[in-house]
């Protein structure tokens, strides 16, 4: 058992230094943190002196930003490729509808919305939709042939 009691000793030991060492850490940092009240209190003393904002002239901003610009404008024109310009410059016509096919559009919908309506007066809503969407189908097909 002697080993056991050596042991505790030791570590009892141990606790004693580290509670030594803690009450020094304490002690140190209470200090230092007295020095940093007083010097917050004193105005004259300060920790590092702040650098000035340089300011820049109107003329030289100006000078900045139209070098940026040519910049700017010379990067685009290269990143633009001949084709691309010509691309741009000549774009497609829109497509238009002819009167004919607006007016097969229109009666293609009239007739589904027909389909609808009497499927919901007669059947129930579920079954309404499977009408509509095979009155659909048979417009896309071309109907009855």
């Amino acid at each position: 058992m002697p080993a056991r009691k050596l042991n505790a000793e030791i570590l009892n030991a141990a606790i004693q230094g580290f509670e030594v060492q803690k009450g020094r850490i304490d002690a140190q940092i209470a200090e230092i943190r007295q020095m940093l009240a007083v010097g917050r209190t004193e105005r004259g003393i300060a920790a590092e002196p702040q650098r000035r904002k340089r300011k820049m002239s109107a003329a030289a901003r100006k000078r900045i930003g139209d070098a940026q610009r040519k910049r700017w404008a010379e990067s685009k024109k290269q990143a633009e490729s001949p084709s691309e310009r010509a691309t741009r410059e000549a774009p497609k016509p829109k497509r238009k509808l002819s009167a004919a096919g607006r007016k097969r559009i229109i009666e293609a919908t009239k007739r589904r919305w027909a389909a609808v309506k009497t499927a919901r007066q007669t059947q129930q809503p579920a079954m309404a939709k499977r009408v509509a969407k095979k009155a659909a189908a048979k417009e896309m097909t071309g109907g009855d042939q």
